[in-house]
């Protein structure tokens, strides 16, 4: 009686929305008591469903208030993300500006030097392939869209742990890619300040279902 009303108790749970662990029946019929005789083979099932309704609505909310508190820490993630990505983006404006300089002046002496005999097109092919390996434009937008989604899913309801475990992934990916990338120390920094956030974030976002 003892194991088939931990059954249905489990059922409830389950029926409810929030499934639970196994139960062992050998465990179950080992606890003191619960082989009495036949007039208290009710017993078991009565105090398990006595107190049933407000240990669930208690339960629940208990759940309730972890997901509020991961989901404002994931959002305060999410904020950091953006601002950090603010940051980067800000340092590849002149940084990029002054690579183009750069890269202009050294087009001008090598044709100087080279008295015109330098393909210019080809030159000028390799120079843009080379400028474009130090951009970090497309990053940084992917950044900022990825930011948009991992909020469109905290604003989601029901199960979102594996769509944000997702997204940080990608957003590591956009991390690691912006400081492979970087030239510079300011830009480096912020990329390697993202990736901090990010790995904060995928340890948060594995205790939500």
């Amino acid at each position: 009686a003892a194991v088939a009303a931990g059954a249905r108790v489990r059922a409830a749970f389950e029926a409810a929305g929030l499934p639970v662990q196994p139960v062992d029946p050998v465990a179950v019929l080992a606890l003191p008591g619960l082989l009495g005789g036949a007039e208290d083979s009710a017993l078991p099932e009565a105090a398990l469903l006595a107190d049933f309704d407000a240990a669930l609505a208690g339960f629940v909310d208990m759940r309730a208030a972890e997901g509020r508190a991961l989901a404002a820490v994931v959002t305060a993630q999410v904020d950091e993300i953006e601002s950090l990505t603010a940051r980067a983006a800000e340092r590849a404006g002149p940084r990029g500006e002054a690579a183009a300089e750069r890269f202009r002046a050294g087009v001008a002496k090598l044709l100087e030097a080279a008295g015109g005999s330098v393909d210019e097109n080809r030159l000028s092919q390799d120079l843009a392939a080379l400028a474009m390996k130090g951009d970090v434009a497309e990053e940084l937008d992917r950044l900022t869209a990825h930011v948009a989604a991992a909020r469109a899913l905290l604003a989601e309801k029901g199960p979102i742990g594996r769509k944000l475990d997702f997204l940080t992934q990608e957003f590591n990916r956009e991390a690691n890619t912006l400081c492979s990338k970087s030239q510079d120390t300011e830009l480096t920094r912020a990329g390697l300040d993202l990736k901090v956030v990010i790995d904060q974030m995928r340890e948060q976002v594995q205790n939500l279902e």
